[in-house]
């Protein structure tokens, strides 16, 4: 079991690396900050489908990660939207401190995200398992 908590924790981390780093273009970072724009819905969606594949890899049950993966679309848009905004004039070069907190802070609220995944999912595959 403690194989199944490795790869979840491994996989989100993974996912998100790849979701946000290597699966999200201009206009997907363009378009978070507001509703009418699709790229902070895409960007979300990207998210959520890879996380499906994390759960499916440790065979949580289609029904949790149908709520895990509904509820983290909503939770990583408006955690996007809300950096958009709550960011915006901080520029790096002028506030560092000020930016990175604010960068740091952001990222640590999506992997908190994940803590409540993995200990949903692997509660639900180690119910089943015992």
């Amino acid at each position: 079991m403690i194989f199944t908590f490795f790869v979840l924790l491994v996989g989100f981390q993974l996912k998100h690396f790849i979701a946000d780093y290597l699966l999200q273009p201009r206009w997907m970072v363009q378009g978070k900050g507001s509703f009418a724009a699709l790229g902070g819905y895409a960007h979300a969606a990207i998210h959520a489908a890879c996380s499906a594949i994390v759960l499916l890899v440790v065979s949580v049950p289609v029904g949790l990660i149908l709520g895990l993966c509904a509820a983290e679309f909503v939770i990583h848009y408006f955690l996007d939207f809300a950096k958009i905004h709550y960011t915006s004039g901080i520029e790096e070069r002028r506030e560092p401190a000020r930016y990175w907190g604010l960068f740091g802070f952001d990222q640590l609220l999506h992997q908190l995200t994940y803590v409540v995944m993995v200990y949903s999912a692997f509660s639900s595959v180690s119910k089943v398992l015992s």
